[in-house]
């Protein structure tokens, strides 16, 4: 199996259960909890999270792979009308060699905007060597506290980007 981050408690465990406030909910799936991520490399960066902690991709049972998808696509069809994106990334991370930083599955849907300044692809690995990393190496994250203060949306943003997503699900 992948080496995987460590965090304990889980951030994404300790949100749903009410005691990390800083995940604004937009969307809830009876195996998925939609929230907007609160470091917005991207206005309306979200992402989709299963209500059963697993670590990666390779943990999910069937009906959570297709309760992710199509929440996933739900979401994306929000952002696409309340931003009208360039486009629409999709991402997930399995094991720290693939810059995973949380130990519990998440897939990112993230609107990309004009004038973004992390390049193409997810922002750990589209900066892999402005970061000093080398390939084959787990990220490290001494650098992140720069990188997250830099986009860290305030409580009062992420409420009024959380509820213009929800506006705008089918």
């Amino acid at each position: 199996m992948f080496e995987l981050p460590v965090r304990d408690p889980c951030d994404l465990c300790e949100g749903m259960a009410g005691r990390e406030a800083r995940w604004a909910v937009v969307d809830q799936g009876k195996y998925t909890l939609t929230v907007l991520n609160p470091w917005q490399f991207e206005r309306g960066q979200c992402c989709v999270i299963t209500r059963r902690h697993v670590a990666t991709l390779l943990d999910l049972r069937e009906e959570e792979c297709m309760a992710v998808m199509l929440a996933a696509q739900r979401v994306g069809q929000a952002l696409l009308q309340a931003f009208r994106p360039l486009g629409l990334l999709t991402f997930q991370n399995n094991g720290v060699y693939s810059g995973q930083e949380t130990p519990h599955f998440h897939f990112h849907v993230v609107p990309r905007q004009p004038g973004s300044d992390w390049g193409i692809g997810p922002p750990q690995l589209a900066t892999f060597e402005g970061a000093g990393r080398v390939p084959g190496t787990p990220h490290d994250p001494g650098g992140d506290a720069r990188r997250r203060e830099r986009v860290l949306a305030s409580p009062g943003q992420m409420a009024e980007t959380a509820a213009l997503i929800r506006r705008n699900l089918v």
